[in-house]
């Protein structure tokens, strides 16, 4: 059993067995034929959908898909994520980051953020450059810059704590 949430709004409960299809305990009838492996064609209810997975990710088991060239985002939990719900301990996969530390030794460029910034993920904290070649640091959560440790100019070895969030 699957739990999907579309749009993060409208909720589905899909049941899957070997030759049988339900959502919602409804039996779905459908044909469904796989074009390639990433886009099928669905006939339903005398309806026609083109469907196509633009982007996927299996560790968050969420997707973006393209249904007749409407994109829609997709979450799914399935039976062991649910448990974990119930028990109480599914927010213990998330881990709280408290500091960055340098990936490899090198000389500061650039830094972005200053104390108290709030960043979101995947935004650029600053610009290391190492082997001749400049690399930009981004953000590996949302966070609040706590302590920057850093200025350009400043020589760092691996491992060698850089920024401090909250």
């Amino acid at each position: 059993m699957y739990k999907v949430k579309v749009n993060g709004q409208y909720d589905y409960n899909i049941d899957k067995t070997a030759d049988e299809l339900f959502i919602n305990a409804n039996k779905i009838d459908a044909d469904i034929k796989q074009l390639n492996a990433a886009a099928w064609h669905i006939i339903n209810d005398l309806q026609s959908y083109n469907v196509e997975l633009v982007n996927f990710n299996k560790a968050d088991k969420t997707a973006e898909i393209k249904v007749n060239n409407n994109i829609y985002t997709v979450t799914a939990k399935d039976q062991f994520d649910i448990l974990l719900e119930k028990m109480g301990l599914s927010s213990l996969n998330t881990v709280k980051i408290s500091e960055l530390k340098a990936p490899m030794p090198g000389m500061v460029l650039k830094v972005f953020v200053t104390e108290g910034a709030e960043v979101k993920k995947g935004e650029n904290l600053f610009i290391l450059e190492a082997m001749k070649m400049e690399n930009i640091i981004k953000s590996p959560e949302d966070v609040t810059i706590k302590t920057v440790k850093i200025i350009p100019g400043d020589k760092v070895e691996k491992g060698q704590v850089l920024l401090q969030f909250s």
